[in-house]
């Protein structure tokens, strides 16, 4: 929690610009996790502590700037610098590891790549352009520029894959998804929210619709939906696949503009049956002053991409202009809700 800052006195004064002054060094922080992640310095400590000569030598670096990198993140508990001056992992420091489950690693290399990062240090530049400064410095969108480049691109969709496990079983177990008919997951990326919903409802066969290159990666091998699914490769702004009970649109919708939004919304109502529900799943920026890792994210989405996190208003108003009503937003126990929507 931030340090309290309260009252006039000279002393309170010189505690709120030290406070200050520690906020605007907070920079430096993601770009030492980033290093840390590529390297896999936590494979490395994964067997117990090691000197920073013996970690430098096997990541192939330079060992006192890596002794440097490991006391700024010792200082955030993801390191531990022991007496004898060897690291060691922390209980955070694990899920840094890349063969943990629900390893964090993907997750933190994507919202640190560089697509993401030189746009969050161009704030002041969106706010006087009003929007994303991504075609500034990229010299086109976000999506076109992953769609030209493979590898980032893979880190895009494989960051997203592992920022979303850790909540998919959560999410899917919050919503009473019906025993029969079909499920469509619009922009489900590699599947891995529709392969829970498929674990849970026996019954349900889902249909995973994106782009045919993110299809082509998709995690639903698995016996136990085997022949209860199928891949439908293509573009939710021109159609989605038709005579589904339920179209679920996950973490999509905050990645664009009203008018997008209202295209998909539009292209789900007219393809689902009478009686179905489309369920988005985003997060929904609560009221007051209280930490929530939306209002971070929004800012992030404000200048790279554009579209943005909704409050349950601003939820209420698109779904009604897409000729929708919201029907209730279900909490989960992660940062996304279930805000369901039927026809009015």
């Amino acid at each position: 929690m931030p340090t309290e800052i309260s009252g006039e006195t000279p002393a309170d004064g010189r505690e709120a610009t030290r406070y200050l002054i520690d906020e605007a060094l907070g920079y430096v922080y993601p770009g030492a996790l980033r290093a840390a992640a590529s390297l896999g310095v936590a494979d490395l400590l994964a067997g117990g502590p090691l000197t920073v000569a013996e970690l430098a030598g096997q990541a192939g670096v330079h060992e006192a700037g890596l002794r440097r990198v490991l006391r700024v993140l010792a200082t955030r508990g993801v390191f531990e610098e022991l007496a004898d001056g060897r690291f060691a992992l922390t209980q955070v420091g694990q899920a840094l590891r890349s063969d943990v489950p629900l390893s964090a690693r993907p997750a933190v290399i994507m919202l640190t790549d560089t697509t993401l990062w030189r746009p969050a240090g161009e704030v002041e530049l969106s706010l006087k352009q009003g929007g994303s400064v991504f075609e500034d410095i990229f010299g086109m969108s976000f999506f076109d520029y992953i769609a030209g480049n493979p590898q980032t691109a893979a880190a895009f969709h494989t960051g997203m894959a592992a920022f979303s496990d850790q909540e998919n079983e959560l999410i899917a177990a919050a919503y009473d998804f019906p025993g029969s008919g079909v499920v469509v997951d619009v922009g489900g990326g590699h599947g891995g929210f529709l392969l829970e919903v498929l674990r849970r409802r026996p019954g349900l066969d889902g249909v995973l619709m994106d782009e045919e290159h993110v299809v082509a990666g998709h995690r639903l091998d698995a016996e136990d939906v085997k022949g209860r699914w199928r891949a439908a490769p293509g573009d939710f702004f021109a159609e989605v696949p038709a005579g589904a009970d339920v179209y679920v649109i996950k973490r999509v919708l905050h990645d664009w503009d009203d008018e997008s939004c209202l295209t998909i919304l539009r292209n789900c109502r007219r393809a689902m049956v009478p009686g179905g529900r489309i369920l988005v799943i985003d997060a929904v920026v609560p009221p007051g002053n209280e930490p929530h890792q939306a209002k971070a994210v929004d800012m992030m989405l404000m200048t790279a991409f554009p579209g943005r996190e909704r409050t349950e208003a601003e939820f209420a108003g698109l779904l009604a202009a897409a000729g929708l009503r919201m029907s209730r937003v279900v909490p989960t126990g992660t940062v996304v809700s279930i805000v369901e929507a039927v026809e009015p």
